[in-house]
């Protein structure tokens, strides 16, 4: 179905026809709010005393807040990719964030998700559910990939997207203050298909979430339960907040700037679900994070590393869980510090909640943990927790050598290079800050971890992180990512 492009422009209170005279069906509605670049400490409701997100507070107030939440990567496009697939993103040689042809090929990275992929939208698609996916893609059509799948072809019923994604978008002007009239970025994307609608990005988190908003109207009156991705662009940068709220223009205000008014306009789709009995009492709402934060903007709080490193601070990600008629009455407002689980967690686990059995052919890495979401259980996955670095970020940021991969066993972390040597060890439970590096005191361990590991790597597709080595390009990426977009 064609984006209807006017719906963008109403006013959110306009567009959510949904009333508590109409009923929805039975199997449970789903929104997943999937942010880009947010730190794990940058909500207020995990630590962040300098800026206020009460919005999405009240979603932990009301829900379950997890604190020990992963993504499978510590960047873009492979996170969103085991969140599509409830797979590792190795597998569909999706390891860092998806470019243009020339780097894809250079860093050994596929121009976009193979449309064979098991998908969450095509298999909650095939048993009745509504879907719609609104806000960021990144995972095929961007720069010069231009024959991409269209994102429809992964199970949406409708799509609106930035530019990176083939079909109807919105795309960004940008204002600052004393400008007298506004600027425009990626301009070119506009050949990636429409239509388009420019909008202030400060305002463009509310551009989606009145899309996913009118969506949601539509499969209500059409008597279907629906699946919704809401994935802004903020809080990547570059950050351009409401005029009103430029400051001195520093990295971190502006970034806090941006928070808020993100918090601001999700808010409102929030309030429309919560005020309508029939959605509140059927509508599972996660939010969580791809990525961990970029250094001088956003936080990691106590944990170490950022986006692209495989400490904790670059893959553990806030998570709030909120369905009031669906997570037990008595975990309302509660904080879940012992389960291990990630975002391919969530496929298997949404399914279970949809009631949608997976085909018989699917296997997922992900495991269902959906007792878990809705506070019946506190168990974490039973197996481990992988990471390979993206090729391209040996470095980045200016830390580095980055470790080239990572393992979460049980209360142990593990990072190493590709041949085992350097590793690293430490006991999360007491150390989640990563600060003791236990590894001599536990050869047992190391050991044992590392072989692990290594044979989860060498198990899967390869990328060209060994030849990019030591140098990977870090420098000349760093121009490229501030022309492009810094993924």
């Amino acid at each position: 179905m064609m984006f209807r492009n006017a719906c963008v422009l109403l006013p959110l209170v306009v567009v959510f026809l949904v009333g508590p005279a109409i009923a929805v069906a039975s199997p449970p509605n789903i929104i997943m709010v999937f942010v880009d670049d947010l730190g794990w400490g940058d909500l207020s409701c995990f630590g962040n005393t300098e800026a206020a997100t009460p919005h999405i507070d009240r979603l932990a107030a009301e829900g379950i807040r997890f604190t020990q939440f992963y993504v499978n990567s510590p960047i873009c496009s492979p996170s969103r990719c085991a969140l599509t697939t409830g797979t590792y993103p190795q597998r569909w040689r999706i390891t860092s964030f998806l470019n243009n042809r020339a780097d894809n090929e250079r860093r050994g990275v596929a121009n976009w998700l193979d449309p064979e992929a098991p998908t969450l939208p095509r298999m909650l698609h095939r048993h009745g559910y509504a879907t719609g996916h609104f806000g960021k893609w990144h995972l095929g059509g961007q720069r010069d990939v231009a024959d991409a799948p269209p994102i429809t072809a992964y199970g949406f019923d409708e799509t609106l997207t930035n530019f990176e994604g083939l079909g109807a978008k919105l795309l960004p002007l940008t204002l600052k203050p004393g400008d007298k009239e506004s600027g425009r970025i990626w301009a070119d994307a506009e050949r990636l298909g429409g239509p388009v609608v420019w909008m202030q990005r400060s305002e463009i988190t509310g551009g989606f979430a009145n899309a996913a908003a009118a969506f949601i109207g539509r499969a209500v009156a059409d008597g279907k339960p629906f699946y919704v991705n809401v994935w802004p662009d903020d809080v990547h940068g570059p950050w351009w907040p409401p005029t009103s709220q430029w400051g001195d223009g520093g990295r971190r205000e502006l970034y806090l700037a941006v928070l808020e008014a993100m918090d601001r306009q999700l808010g409102r789709l929030f309030e429309l679900v919560r005020s309508s009995p029939a959605l509140r009492d059927n509508t599972l709402i996660l939010f969580c994070s791809d990525n961990g934060h970029e250094p001088g903007a956003g936080s990691a709080g106590p944990l170490r590393g950022h986006k692209a490193s495989l400490y904790e601070g670059g893959v553990r990600s806030p998570l709030i869980a909120w369905g009031p008629g669906l997570i037990e009455r008595e975990k309302a407002g509660s904080t879940n510090e012992e389960t291990v689980l990630s975002v391919m967690d969530l496929v298997p686990s949404l399914m279970a909640v949809a009631g949608v059995a997976p085909d018989a052919s699917t296997n997922f890495d992900g495991e269902d943990l959906s007792a878990v979401l809705v506070g019946k259980s506190t168990a974490s996955r039973t197996a481990p927790l992988f990471w390979r670095r993206p090729p391209d970020r040996k470095s980045a940021y200016g830390a580095g050598p980055l470790s080239d991969l990572a393992v979460r066993e049980g209360e142990w972390k593990l990072l190493c290079e590709f041949d085992g040597g350097k590793p690293e060890l430490y006991h999360l439970i007491v150390d989640r800050g990563e600060r003791t590096n236990l590894a001599a005191k536990h050869p047992e361990v190391v050991a044992r971890l590392t072989k692990a590991v290594l044979a989860w790597n060498e198990s899967l597709p390869q990328d060209e992180a060994r030849a990019l080595g030591a140098t990977g390009s870090e420098p000349k990426q760093r121009r490229l990512n501030r022309k492009i977009d810094q993924p």
